[in-house]
């Protein structure tokens, strides 16, 4: 049976008179890459912050492993296996690549009690480091400067932040916008690698893409699920293609 890692429930959320997102649920399952599309204001985003926790619901529930963690903070959510990635680069451009996932590995292996150590000397996080940048492909570039990567390079670098924290779901929010053709066959080529072990949320514009890699896809439209099913059945859903990908 499949294992599913991250749900909501008749997720919604409502600014004033705006309904954002409207009674959404969706089961993320280990071993799969769940995409979300839409137009531009389908409410794809505000369901990822929902789901990290960056922005409460007004209704329905989330649930990270079996738990109910609707009223849980991000940071809380994120030491208890939840990993997100932004459409803009969070990176720390002054910073050597190591030293970016170092940083987010000691936001999960926290020692109070050894104030006095050089953050640097502590070898849980440097291990943590180095496996989550070999893990994106990023060996090779451990000392150079964040701000002087590619794109593309940019991009490994904070899904390799994501996995210094070891999360068991990934939220990813565009992680293909602005590559060319070979970033992004490299982009795909670690989320697929990726696939095997976590639950993996890509909210993404790019089709091609998306039709490649994704185990599952949900299409929104006004904040509102229209179609959640094989990326075969969705390509043949006549309603799909004329809300979302006709225009295309």
């Amino acid at each position: 049976m499949a294992e599913v890692l991250l749900r909501g429930h008749d997720i919604t959320r409502r600014w004033g008179g705006l309904v954002a997102v409207n009674s959404v649920s969706l089961d993320l399952e280990r071993g799969q890459v769940h995409a979300v599309i839409g137009t531009n204001g389908a409410g794809k985003s505000t369901l990822i912050n929902i789901l990290s926790g960056e922005i409460a619901p007004s209704g329905g529930q989330v649930e990270l492993l079996g738990q109910d963690v609707t009223a849980w903070s991000q940071p809380r959510r994120a030491r208890a296996g939840l990993g997100r990635s932004y459409q803009r680069n969070t990176i720390y451009q002054s910073f050597s690549v190591l030293e970016n996932c170092r940083l987010a590995a000691q936001a999960n292996t926290q020692k109070p009690w050894h104030w006095w150590q050089d953050a640097q000397r502590c070898k849980d996080s440097g291990a943590a480091a180095a496996r989550s940048a070999e893990r994106a492909g990023l060996t090779d570039f451990l000392d150079r400067e964040a701000g002087l990567l590619s794109h593309g390079q940019k991009r490994q670098l904070e899904i390799a932040m994501c996995l210094a924290t070891d999360p068991q779901v990934l939220l990813l929010d565009e992680p293909l916008a602005g590559m060319g053709a070979e970033e992004t066959d490299r982009m795909l080529e670690l989320l697929a690698d990726l696939r095997e072990g976590h639950a993996i949320l890509l909210v993404e514009h790019d089709m091609d893409a998306v039709f490649r890699i994704a185990d599952r896809i949900t299409v929104m439209v006004n904040g509102s699920v229209i179609a959640s099913d094989t990326p075969e059945a969705v390509r043949a859903s006549a309603e799909v293609q004329a809300a979302y990908l006709g225009e295309h």
